[in-house]
């Protein structure tokens, strides 16, 4: 199927299938090593092509789950992608990232992707079969790939398609949140390691295999050498790397990690920027469009969709359905392939984008469904597209919400000082329950779902229930809406706390909270976005500072942004405690280093509330200017 060929030239004995030939080689890197590389090309093709690229460590013709249709949900191999693209006509280069499948070197995650993919750039733009017009597409991890090799400003790059990922800041969002480290590194971490490493031993692999994920997570905090990794000490190594680097310094600032740092890099290239809801690179997805936005030359659009990570073409996200407008397919475009054909049409060949890819910013407002239980036993949440000249949305007021005793969010300052505080045991960390994840499975799973606990969910523990009647987690909610409110945008938490502990983290999750139905009794507490602040990190993401016991801070929590109707007869719900595991590492409260196995202490939180200390949530509230947005039931 495949033919090896000199890393310069076309090989003479190609591979073919449906009009479309595959080159098979290995290009050099500065250093001297060599990744593998697969090249398609329209059969007969007769001149130089526009190029797309797509740099993976999944494997360049293996297949991926996020490239299905709504019609076909079978998982295409990437080859097949590529294939589609070059009858299109396109030369279309997939590559193996460093240390991965057939790559050669040594795989640290996300670093040396700039150089690699800045060398493969220029080897690309020196071929006969390219035109110097280069566009560059893929989801996740091959969206990193894509900032990366754009911050080193590569010849021939006209246009990306970034699809969930390129980080905007990876100490913000991806790799650390709030301070607090994502768990889903170590999860990918033994997953990858057992699956694409070229440099492990059949033992190691064996021992890997083995190694249940569930169990060691039970059996948190590890140390190097006593971790589910510590057969492949390559993946080891950059997992606590990345955990026990809690300071925002130069290693946080490399371009892999750091787009932010690098826009300017990006005159010049037109970039699409496309993310859901409960996707952990949503808030990187706005970071960026607002970055690239401030740029003199460069188009930047986006969309954002009710989607977990790249599942844009199913209607629902966990327990929650959002109806059949919700897919990319058939609204946004006929199916992904044909949208980001579209782009690069535009881009790389001068064709017009059709009209619903036209609009600066697309975005899913969530809810106005019928908040029955659907025939798949999903709450029916409903929603709409919507289209707006840029982000935050025109007409955005932002609106402070007030913590008030007896569990109050009110739109008034409480006349008096108060204050609501709860014991924090590390021991007993609040389990996750849906939100922003990925790569967590089979520990935690994205989306939205009532905010309960059950036998099976990791983490839970009997008797089972709402997280609301958990003693480690204060509840504060508006009285029943007297008419429909609808937010969209960034969320940010403002809360006044103290803590006996010398550190300590705080979690808030906004809730749309409905009332009770024949379908769901004791109503439905629909996540929509939360977050955390390790309160080390409360003044300054490079200098943490320890706090006195009994010292009143005020800290600020930036969870994901959202869009939502929160309907006439919900209410808005504010949940804070001090942990979410396992999509964070539980805070020992001792102050130890980050990433550091050590005692574990119980701390007394307290959020402290009234005037001087007015703790909020502050929602990017919209007008509710069409009636039809508003209907009673």
């Amino acid at each position: 199927m495949t033919t090896m060929m000199n890393p310069m030239a076309p090989s003479a004995a190609p591979a073919g299938v449906g009009g479309v030939v595959r080159h098979t080689c290995r290009v050099p890197m500065r250093d001297g090593v060599h990744l593998a590389t697969d090249v398609y090309l329209p059969a007969g093709h007769t001149g130089p092509l526009p190029v797309l690229l797509e740099r993976t460590p999944y494997g360049k013709d293996e297949p991926t789950r996020r490239e299905r249709t709504a019609a076909n949900p079978a998982p295409l191999r990437r080859g097949e992608v590529a294939e589609r693209f070059a009858r299109e006509g396109y030369a279309v280069v997939v590559q193996d990232c460093r240390g991965r499948f057939d790559s050669e070197g040594q795989f640290t995650k996300y670093l040396g992707e700039a150089h690699d993919g800045a060398d493969t750039m220029a080897w690309i733009v020196a071929q006969p079969w390219c035109n110097g017009a280069v566009g560059t597409y893929g989801l996740s991890y091959a969206a990193h790939t894509q900032t990366a090799l754009a911050s080193q400003r590569p010849a021939g790059l006209k246009a990306m398609f970034l699809e969930c990922g390129g980080f905007a800041n990876a100490y913000r969002g991806g790799i650390r949140h709030g301070g607090a480290f994502e768990l889903k590194q170590a999860v990918w971490a033994l997953r990858n390691a057992r699956s694409g490493s070229n440099s492990l031993s059949d033992a190691a692999r064996q021992a890997l295999d083995q190694a249940d994920i569930g169990e060691w997570f039970l059996r948190l905090p590890w140390t190097r050498g006593d971790s589910p990794l510590q057969w492949a000490p390559e993946y080891e190594d950059y997992l606590f790397g990345q955990w026990e680097r809690g300071s925002f310094d130069d290693h946080w600032r490399q371009p892999e990690l750091y787009a932010a740092g690098h826009y300017g890099a990006f005159e010049g290239v037109a970039v699409m920027l496309m993310c859901g809801w409960w996707d952990p690179y949503a808030q990187t997805t706005t970071d960026n469009y607002l970055g690239l936005s401030q740029r003199r030359q460069g188009d930047v659009r986006m969309v954002l969709g009710p989607w977990t990570h790249g599942e844009r073409s199913v209607p629902y996200a966990g327990d929650v359905d959002f109806g059949r407008d919700a897919v990319l397919d058939g609204t946004l475009a006929p199916d992904y392939v044909h949208m980001r054909l579209a782009w690069f049409n535009h881009w790389l060949r001068g064709q017009p984008l059709p009209e619903r890819q036209d609009e600066a910013v697309r975005y899913f407002r969530m809810g106005g469904g019928t908040g029955r239980r659907t025939p798949q036993g999903r709450l029916d949440h409903g929603g709409a597209w919507r289209s707006a000249a840029r982000w935050p949305v025109p007409a955005t007021t932002l609106v402070p919400w007030y913590l008030a005793p007896g569990g109050l969010l009110s739109q008034s300052v409480p006349q008096a000082e108060a204050q609501a505080g709860f014991c924090f045991d590390p021991a007993r960390p609040v389990p996750t329950v849906g939100g922003s994840v990925t790569s967590g499975e089979p520990l935690m799973v994205a989306g939205a779902y009532d905010q309960r606990t059950h036998d099976g969910l990791f983490g839970a523990q009997a008797p089972f229930g709402p997280l609301a009647g958990r003693d480690d987690v204060l509840v504060f909610q508006t009285p029943p809406l007297d008419s429909d409110v609808e937010i969209t945008g960034p969320v940010t938490i403002a809360l006044w706390v103290s803590s006996t502990a010398p550190d300590t983290d705080f979690t808030a999750k906004l809730i749309d909270q409905y009332p009770p139905s024949e379908d769901y009794p004791e109503g439905y507490a629909m996540n929509l976005t939360d977050g955390i602040l390790r309160c080390r990190y409360r003044d300054s993401w490079e200098q943490p500072g320890l706090m006195a016991p009994g010292e009143v801070v005020e800290i600020t929590i930036e969870p994901m942004p959202t869009s939502n109707l929160f309907r006439r007869g919900h209410r808005i719900r504010l949940d804070i405690s001090s942990s979410n595991f396992p999509r964070f590492d539980v805070n020992p409260n001792t102050g130890a280093p980050e990433g550091s196995a050590g005692p574990r202490v119980v701390a007394f939180n307290t959020v402290h509330m009234g005037p001087g200390r007015e703790s909020c949530v502050v929602l990017p509230m919209q007008p509710m200017a069409s009636a039809e947005d508003s209907p009673a039931r």
